[in-house]
């Protein structure tokens, strides 16, 4: 790697850490039981953090649900210009967000800005599309002119937010903002990894305006405050693992609450003999090793097609092994730390049991402890078999196996054979071929000629996954609807919707046949 063991610097503590101690009074907890973190730059003690327990959680949705009340009574402009101020004040505030979510993550500063743009990209989107979206719609009624209908839509009430430590801004404020426009409350249960970022977000919309208990963070284990959380809540918005997710969605609906879930990802990329080389060699690094590879819709398998692999693969190894990896809080490094001790595991093993399957490595392979505890090498292997680990099971970190093909039929049915389904990339010169290749792909976001950001930032489309990936979307109107019932409220003038005065039942199914014809001849919806 570009950067050696001399050259990284003693990195201290950001100064916004001081703030932890007003950051975690937000978090209204009587069980006296507290917990350590370690900042990942340096495994140093960072934060001691309260925990709750069910009865935390309990009172914190006493308190949700009259709050809630108040909140959506508000017209929904207002609400609207609460989260534009949210929206400025992160933008304004950005130096001290990126430093603390680099020291609670380990991500590099370029990765840290994405959640930065990410949270004022999604606030502005729904704060101006909220009042269109909950807007009364008119919708055909069952007769013309006799029957007015209207759909109506209401908040869920107060909705359970599980946010993961990955991207601890961008999917702990981005999944609140819709549903606190929506009108709900939200009660949520941060990774307590970065749970200091989740309360940084939470203070500054407090700063914007937002009343105090119409948004609560809980902090805790799954295992302590899992149950009471989602017991309480009216709605499940999860962000995770798989496994979690399943458990967690089988929980909601024995309660016969709605859910929606992003959760694992094994994304494919696909290379094809017309790419644009240079483009795709660097968009490919950033698809692999954006946030050292600890992103749910990054790329760990890429297919590249015989015509150019043996001038792309070269290309691809040593722009990896250019890259610039260390701990700092400023632009210098490309990539950052791994955030904890389990997930360098996971990847040590994930390559030493391809590399005994028979894998090469053809660019880092190492755990890298004389830059920091937990930083790995962004790694490129080739020759992985399907014995492998790593062939098929998510290894959320940075490691990307190569593949060749000689058909891009052979590509797609290589990239689709999997229980997963989140995100996927293709690159070529041709337009129309991108997209051929890119409707075939089992994914719920494709990216042509990108790896994943183009799909993620465009927030006006839903974003989710098919398969094992998970169910229900962000973004788009289904992003903020999903946080909403629907209701219908039909009013029928004139006349009963049955046989009127002294008409037969068999006459009056005579008349509606000979209407039905009509509306159909007419092209009446």
């Amino acid at each position: 790697m570009a950067i050696l063991a001399s050259d990284q610097p003693t990195v201290a503590l950001p100064a916004i850490l001081r703030q932890a101690e007003r950051l975690t009074a937000q978090v209204r907890s009587d069980s006296g039981e507290t917990l350590e973190t370690v900042a990942p730059y340096t495994g140093t003690r960072m934060a001691v953090l309260p925990q709750c327990d069910a009865r935390d959680v309990a009172a914190a949705y006493e308190r949700a649900r009259p709050a809630q009340r108040e909140w959506a009574a508000l017209p929904v402009r207002a609400r609207c210009r609460i989260l534009l101020r949210l929206h400025d004040l992160v933008l304004a505030r950005q130096d001290e967000i990126m430093d603390l979510i680099q020291a609670e993550n380990g991500k590099s500063r370029r990765d840290a800005f994405l959640e930065v743009a990410d949270i004022a990209i999604t606030a502005r989107y729904y704060a101006r599309r909220a009042p269109g979206l909950l807007r009364i719609k008119r919708r055909t009624g069952l007769l013309p002119g006799l029957t007015s209908t209207r759909e109506l839509r209401h908040p869920k009430g107060v909705v359970a937010v599980v946010s993961p430590w990955n991207y601890p801004l961008a999917l702990s404020v981005g999944d609140t903002i819709p549903a606190l426009l929506a009108g709900n409350a939200v009660i949520q249960k941060p990774d307590n990894q970065t749970a200091l970022t989740a309360l940084w977000g939470l203070s500054i919309a407090r700063e914007a305006g937002l009343p105090a208990d119409v948004w609560q963070m809980v902090l805790g284990r799954g295992a302590e405050i899992g149950d009471p959380l989602i017991d309480n809540a009216d709605y499940l918005m999860f962000t995770g693992s798989t496994a979690s997710g399943k458990r967690l969605a089988a929980q909601a609906a024995g309660r016969l609450i709605g859910s929606s879930m992003e959760l694992g990802g094994k994304n494919a990329m696909i290379v094809l003999d017309d790419a644009d080389l240079e483009r795709t060699v660097e968009g490919a690094v950033r698809a692999c090793f954006s946030s050292s590879g600890q992103l749910c819709i990054s790329i760990e398998r890429m297919y590249v097609q015989d015509g150019i692999y043996d001038t792309f693969v070269p290309r691809f190894v040593d722009a990896v092994k250019a890259m610039r990896i260390g701990a700092g809080y400023d632009y210098s490094y490309d990539m950052g730390s791994l955030t904890s001790a389990a997930q360098v595991a996971t990847v040590s093993a994930h390559v030493q049991d391809a590399v005994a399957n028979g894998a090469t490595v053809l660019a880092g392979g190492s755990a890298r402890p004389d830059l920091g505890p937990y930083f790995y090498e962004p790694t490129v292997l080739e020759g992985v078999v399907p014995a492998a680990t790593c062939f098929g099971e998510e290894t959320f970190g940075p490691l990307v196996s190569l593949y060749r093909f000689t058909d891009p039929e052979d590509a797609i049915t290589r990239a689709n054979d999997t229980r997963y389904g989140l995100n996927a990339s293709v690159w070529s010169g041709n337009a129309r071929r991108g997209r051929d290749v890119a409707a075939r792909l089992h994914a719920g976001t494709v990216n042509i000629n990108e790896g994943y950001a183009a799909a993620w930032g465009s927030v006006d489309a839903p974003m989710g996954g098919v398969g094992e990936s998970g169910l229900g979307r962000r973004h788009g109107g289904e992003g903020l609807l999903k946080y909403t019932e629907a209701q219908t409220v039909a009013r029928q003038r004139l006349m009963n919707l049955a046989p009127p005065g002294n008409l037969s039942h068999e006459a009056f199914a005579r008349t509606m046949t000979r209407s039905l014809a009509v509306l159909r001849r007419v092209g009446w919806r």
